[in-house]
């Protein structure tokens, strides 16, 4: 229906498919009843009305297996609510194994699925056939059972969640474009329509395929491009009776179920097609794509094998219809660093019906309280860097996201194309030591040195252990350098800069002049936004040190703390990320290099800083370390840094990357965001309640106060395995006397100790000695837990009161 816009609404949600329907119904059952949606032509015209529809609950974290499982739930449950069918069919899905790796990948699945309480398990061959008689089996060495698994009807579920929403009293508006975005101030204030102007107090762009334009009107980055989808649709097969279960045979690249009494073979190829901007325009609706025999045939041959009885198959259609995908095929869910009061639910990847009822309850969530139910960090709408939204990174990097949705999850595995986008001062520097690079928010850091190739992939040993275990002994018993220069870096100058940062973060930021600070920077919730460092650098001045991907998110967050709720700070926040670059010099030898280059460092205590001259050039160094390692973080400007690496470098520091540093970060048992730590724990959760204020003053100190003492159950502990020849890489179940009691977060192989060692959260209480285990795909392997960090040399120990 198209009626008269109301004048206002406190939210606008923009898009009419599955995103903008859940979202609208979560709005209003959170009494947002005068939320309205604004669907350009009729809901779900764009994406959702082509979706195969599976709903497959496991995905790699906890927390988006978590948001899925709700969504099961709410399907299952919208029926009841309404009286509108939904078409959830719940048969299961079948994931096949046809290679060794592939295997250990589906028990990796399994493992998890038990971690995260969803029925899975692993079932022979002649199991499988069992439950899929029509398929060739004779190169599948096993399976997966996902008998919760299921699909819906699109259109049906849309249906049900708009009279829901309607019920509670919000509107829907079809035929209704938007052609504009209103802001003052950097804030939305309304949005243009071909039917009106209405004012709003929030926008929910979930316009799918079009997010990225609508974002733009707003002066919003939305990185998401639309691909080619395909799928095969044949007429009725015999074989095919009633529901199947969804047939997942990734090393193939191919999904398949029935489709009334025939089959839908679906891919998701190794390189996708993209649409360029544009040829989806207005008048896109319930549109498909030319059909592409000669880009489907590989998939077709696929199928074939799989499915022999395709051969006397008669086709219907290939179907080809586009979705929009995102530069690391995780959606994006929040609100927008640019733009305040713009909230993006969109970047789909393929999964907007089995994430779209969770996701819509968290962007709703997001909407009324400030933050999603639950962490989902990894789909933050602040994680990409500006220059993800180029149209020709795009292009490039979509149709490999397309076909890395069945990859294999293995270590080290990085993305081909879109490199290169952003350069590190020492770029050039580090090429001429054979890095193997990896990238994180378009910077590429060094991984590891003297790489003689690109790794192989495998989930056993890797061929660069020795080499970071060169750079490990190096950085232990002589010297080595870390280029920390990606680091996020926020210069906060002004006459209210110390209470503003009293006020935001949790530590002991009224130190002197000269002093480092660790601090955590906690939300309302007393639970992490992020963990930094911070340099006193004046009275009216410091300098905030960010993770590489966090800067964005950061930045954003402090300049909503600088201006919230009528109490503005005197104080000014400037990026100097690109400005600066910063090298760690660690290990025994680092004192005598700096005296080799004319520093005097030795005086310099544990948590302080000070100017001195190394190599005849002007830096800060500050005493910390974040490997166990006595030594310096080094900050100089970005332009002075190659003839200091190259001194240091000559003097006897050897170039170590950040997979040595996470080896030894993990032996330290340090915490890091994205790991031990999010916004699901609070400090006293993971052993870090003495690095926050007990005389309170900053934001998430009533929450903490009222959830009283640290929970002695809740820990992060260290973990030491027997096996040598193990290779944990994090998410594994930990388990005592059979029983889950929580998952590894961090795993690496600890040099200096000699075995395979991980960091761990856990819900039981634990002590030193305790033995547990760990389900590595499928194989329980034995380790010992301790509470202390497994390695702390005495020489290098930085003690809680240092930092204080």
């Amino acid at each position: 229906m198209v009626g008269k816009l109301p004048q206002h609404a406190s939210v606008v949600v923009i898009g009419g498919g599955i995103m903008g329907c859940s979202t609208l119904y979560h709005l209003a059952k959170l009494g947002v009843t005068d939320a309205v949606l604004l669907e350009r032509n009729k809901l779900t015209s764009g994406t959702t009305w082509h979706s195969a529809a599976q709903v497959r609950a496991l995905r790699h974290s906890r927390n988006l297996t978590r948001m899925i499982q709700y969504s099961v739930d709410l399907y299952s449950q919208l029926e009841k609510e309404t009286g509108q069918s939904v078409g959830w069919i719940q048969k299961g899905s079948l994931s096949l194994a046809t290679n060794p790796d592939r295997l250990i990948h589906v028990k990796r699945q399994e493992a998890l699925a038990r971690a995260y309480g969803i029925n899975a398990s692993s079932i022979s061959v002649d199991e499988a056939r069992e439950r899929w008689p029509l398929m060739n089996a004779d190169d599948v060495l096993g399976a997966v059972w996902s008998p919760d698994d299921g699909r819906v009807s699109p259109n049906d579920v849309c249906a049900a969640l708009i009279k829901a929403a309607k019920t509670a009293g919000a509107t829907l508006f079809e035929d209704t474009g938007v052609t504009g975005v209103i802001t003052d101030n950097g804030r939305v204030t309304g949005v243009e329509t071909t039917q009106g102007t209405i004012k709003c107090d929030a926008i929910a762009l979930c316009a799918g395929l079009w997010s990225r334009e609508i974002g733009a009107m707003a002066g919003a980055e939305v990185p998401a491009l639309a691909c080619e989808h395909f799928y095969l649709l044949t007429k009725p097969i015999e074989g095919i009776s009633g529901n199947t279960p969804t047939l997942s045979d990734h090393d193939n690249h191919l999904y398949i179920r029935d489709d009334s009494g025939g089959l839908l073979v679906g891919c998701f190829e190794p390189m996708g097609k993209p649409i360029k901007p544009g040829v989806l325009d207005a008048n896109f609706e319930f549109g498909l794509l030319p059909e592409d025999w000669d880009h489907f045939q590989p998939m077709m041959e696929n199928a074939l094998h799989r499915l022999p009885v395709l051969e006397e198959a008669e086709v219907k259609m290939l179907l080809n219809g586009p979705e929009s995908f995102t530069p690391d095929g995780t959606f994006m869910l929040g609100e927008t660093a640019e733009t305040k009061g713009l909230f993006l639910g969109c970047g789909m990847n393929s999964v907007g019906l089995a994430s779209g009822g969770g996701a819509g309850m968290n962007l709703a969530h997001c909407i009324v309280h400030g933050a999603p139910t639950y962490d989902l960090s990894e789909a933050d709408a602040k994680r990409f860097a500006p220059v993800f939204n180029s149209i020709e990174h795009l292009m490039a990097r979509a149709p490999e996201i397309l076909g890395t949705h069945y990859d294999i999850a293995y270590p080290a595995k990085q993305l081909n194309t879109a490199r290169g986008l952003r350069r590190l001062p020492l770029q050039t520097e580090h090429e001429k030591h054979r890095p193997f690079t990896g990238q994180y928010f378009g910077w590429e850091r060094p991984l590891y040195f003297n790489a003689a190739s690109a790794p192989k992939l495998t989930f056993a040993k890797p061929d660069w252990f020795e080499n970071v275990k060169d750079e490990v002994m190096a950085a232990h018993e002589q010297a080595a350098v870390f280029d920390l220069s990606s680091f996020g870096k926020i210069d906060v100058t002004g006459c209210d800069a110390e209470k503003f940062l009293m006020k935001t973060c949790a530590g002991y930021l009224d130190r002197p002049s000269g002093s480092v600070i660790y601090t955590s920077v906690l939300n309302e919730r007393g639970t992490f936004e992020s963990d930094i460092t911070v340099q006193r650098l004046s009275q009216e001045h410091y300098r905030l040190f960010v993770g590489t991907t966090a800067i964005k998110k950061d930045l954003a967050w402090f300049r909503q703390c600088a201006s919230d709720g009528g109490n503005a700070y005197e104080v000014k926040l400037t990026d100097v990320t690109e400005d600066y670059a910063t090298l760690a010099l660690m290990g025994p030898d680092s004192m005598s290099i700096a005296k080799v280059l004319g520093a005097e460092l030795q005086s310099l205590g544990f948590f302080k800083h000070a100017e001195t001259y190394l190599a005849g050039i002007k830096v800060r160094a500050a005493r910390l370390s974040y490997v166990g390692e006595a030594g310096w973080e080094i900050t100089c400007p970005s332009s002075d840094v190659a003839p200091l690496y190259r001194a240091l470098l000559k003097a006897g520091a050897t170039p170590a990357g950040l997979f040595a540093q996470t080896s030894m970060r993990v032996e330290k048992g340090f915490r890091a965001m994205g790991h031990e730590l999010d916004s699901d724990v609070t400090p006293n959760d993971v052993g870090l309640a003495q690095f926050t204020r007990k005389t309170g003053g900053f934001i998430g100190f009533d929450a903490l106060s009222q959830n009283g003492l640290p929970d002695s159950s809740h820990q992060v502990v260290s973990l030491r395995f027997d096996d040598l020849d193990i290779v944990p890489l994090g998410h594994e179940p930990v388990l005592m006397a059979g029983e889950i009691i929580g998952k590894t977060t961090t795993c690496a192989y600890g040099y200096r100790v000699g075995s395979p060692i991980a960091l761990a959260q856990t819900t039981h209480k634990l002590s030193t000695g305790d033995r547990v285990t760990v389900d590595i795909a499928g194989v329980h392997s034995s380790a010992t837990v301790s509470i202390e960090a497994l390695f702390d040399p005495s020489g290098s120990r930085m003690k809680v009161t240092d930092s204080l």
